[in-house]
């Protein structure tokens, strides 16, 4: 662990409160993921920061500064959709900045692989097909907000996929997934195992984007 201690310690924390929030989520317990799905945001922002100055060669300032407001409104966006809030717009609003904020991200980073990101423009263009049509058409009165949120999601894939960085590969597409899984249960149709994939793609997702900081 010599050397890359903090990422180690603060890497197990996090995997410790997701997988109880995994748990919440299959026991539909509200007491255990009002505590969990924070605090695994928190400590997966705080991996994110731990990666960025870890080793010789820090993240550059604007990437990590842009990480943390990130993280910090993909915080705002889980609190916003736990039950006791219930408040899908505002959370849907605060993914979406935060989104904005990881596709700053990834440009401070480096866009070294474009051929990539032309990969993805396919990949989110089938997507969008395939799965946002059904999710856009039954939104019914969020249909406009929920088209924005599958722009700039799109957006920010594309980009992680053109650093060529593995873990922003891995970081964005589980991002999408979950958000396609989420979107898929709240407009079109809900199965049991729907909020536990969301969350384990979801918590992938925010590992990968505080990864690709290393």
């Amino acid at each position: 662990m010599s050397g890359h201690g903090p990422v180690v310690v603060l890497g197990l924390a996090a995997a410790v409160a997701a997988i109880g929030n995994w748990w919440s989520r299959w026991r539909d317990d509200a007491r255990v993921e009002q505590v969990t799905k924070p605090l695994a945001t928190v400590l997966l922002g705080a991996l994110a920061v731990a990666c960025a100055v870890d080793g010789a060669q820090h993240a550059p300032r604007t990437a990590l500064i842009a990480a943390i407001i990130g993280f910090i409104f993909c915080l705002g966006g889980d609190v916003a959709l736990m039950p006791m809030v219930d408040n899908f717009v505002a959370g849907l609003g605060s993914f979406l900045l935060g989104h904005v904020a990881f596709i700053v991200m990834f440009v401070a980073l480096g866009l070294d692989r474009w051929w990539l990101g032309l990969l993805a423009v396919a990949g989110t263009a089938a997507v969008a097909w395939v799965l946002g049509r059904r999710i856009v058409a039954g939104a019914g009165e969020h249909a406009v907000p929920v088209r924005a949120y599958l722009l700039v999601i799109s957006v920010m894939a594309i980009v992680g996929w053109a650093t060529g960085r593995p873990a922003a590969v891995v970081g964005a597409t589980a991002f999408i997934t979950s958000d396609a899984i989420l979107g898929w249960e709240v407009f079109v149709s809900k199965q049991r195992w729907m909020p536990v994939a969301i969350m384990v793609t979801y918590h992938a997702a925010l590992a990968g984007l505080a990864l690709s900081l290393l």
